[in-house]
């Protein structure tokens, strides 16, 4: 039985190229990159060089970036160190109610000490109202957090628009963006964007699990969450890790080159499974049609449940997710904020794509799954 696997937004399989530079780094440039001997001087090369990889593959023209051990860490980051830096010059926080949960609790944390958080509700689509969200913005704003690409539906949220009309809203503030499920798999800039912190995982592009990154832009600052060294400037102290920094960089780069014919070939799996699904009865698609990520596809097949579907369907070697991988199997807080009924909720399924999963593929889910509704009790 051939595996088929569809959850890439929880995770991917690492890159075999990624592997060999890790395995090199590890066994052949391990130094700890604040020795002065050669052996250090050449693990802050392999650094210097991965900054520079996601600095180009990000289209910045200055700024820095961060290495973390991942998009909670970078979230956290962002958003404690970004508030912490803009405290004086005022109160409020808006985000949004379809974060990822790195962000949400992030925000609630602050707004249990002290700080006035908003959180914007999407439109059904799951899009955020560039009006709503900048109402709620006033002089006193400090921190906008908005994600760039859904985790769970893929909706493409209106960032750049916001960052054109963000700095006359609220001149104080600093528009940080997740971009963990955009970063490789929509086409931007930070530049074009205008975001002055984005967040990305290794990850979610074929790097290992343990690394991610903080982008800053220029003249941007944050304060750090951990104290005690001076590596990366005291923003983020500790031993760096080469290897998975080293991996990172060069993930970052494959993404960026294989951009397009990545998104075409998810784009042709992607409309074999919105076919294939479309003829199956109670099966409705909570994705958008418009401003949506070729990597993301969520439906619901209504009066089933999502964890009895995802042991049958891997029962069948298909590996889908209901939801965020972070959320342990909660009910989707992104879905319940689209307006979904609590039927449509209990019985999502998140298929997340990568490059290499074919239309076949598809038309087998869909002959698997419309299988799972025939010979399932309904809930």
């Amino acid at each position: 039985m051939n595996e088929i696997y569809f959850d890439n937004a929880a995770t991917t399989r690492v890159d075999e190229g990624v592997v060999s530079l890790m395995a090199q780094v590890m066994r052949e440039d391990y130094g700890n990159p604040s020795s002065l001997h050669t052996r250090g001087v050449q693990a802050q090369l392999l650094m210097e060089r991965a900054q520079k990889q996601l600095l180009s593959a990000l289209g910045a023209k200055g700024g820095q970036v961060l290495f973390t051990s991942g998009g909670t860490e970078a979230n956290n980051l962002a958003l404690f160190g970004g508030s912490d830096a803009k405290k004086r010059r005022g109160n409020r926080i808006v985000t949004t109610s379809v974060e990822h949960s790195s962000v949400l609790a992030a925000a609630r944390e602050l707004s249990r000490r002290g700080f006035e958080t908003v959180e914007i509700q999407p439109e059904s689509d799951g899009r955020i109202s560039v009006e709503k969200l900048l109402d709620a913005c006033n002089e006193g704003t400090i921190l906008v957090s908005m994600m760039l690409v859904n985790n769970e539906v893929g909706t493409v949220q209106p960032v750049a628009e916001v960052a054109k009309k963000l700095r006359l809203k609220a001149p104080n503030a600093l528009l940080h963006t997740d971009a963990v499920q955009a970063f490789g798999k929509i086409p931007f800039s930070v530049s074009a964007l205008g975001v002055d912190m984005l967040t990305l995982s290794g990850h979610k592009i074929h790097a290992p699990k343990g690394v991610g990154a903080l982008y800053l832009a220029d003249k941007v600052r944050v304060t750090p969450l951990l104290y005690g060294g001076s590596q990366q400037r005291g923003l983020r102290p500790g031993t760096e890790s080469v290897p998975m920094i080293a991996a990172l960089g060069l993930a970052a780069k494959n993404a960026v080159d294989r951009l397009d014919d990545n998104r075409t070939n998810a784009q042709q799996t992607k409309d074999a499974l919105i076919e294939g699904l479309s003829a199956l009865p109670n099966v409705i698609v909570n994705s958008p049609n418009q401003n949506c990520s070729p990597f993301l596809l969520n439906c619901s097949a209504v009066g089933y449940r999502s964890e009895t579907l995802l042991h049958f369907l891997a029962s069948h070697g298909i590996y889908v997710s209901s939801g965020s991988a972070c959320s342990k199997g909660a009910k989707s807080h992104v879905l319940a904020a689209m307006g979904k009924s609590v039927r449509e909720i209990d019985s999502a399924l998140r298929i997340s794509l990568c490059e290499t999963n074919t239309p076949p593929e598809a038309t087998r889910f869909c002959d698997v799954l419309s299988l799972a509704m025939q010979s399932l009790r309904q809930s």
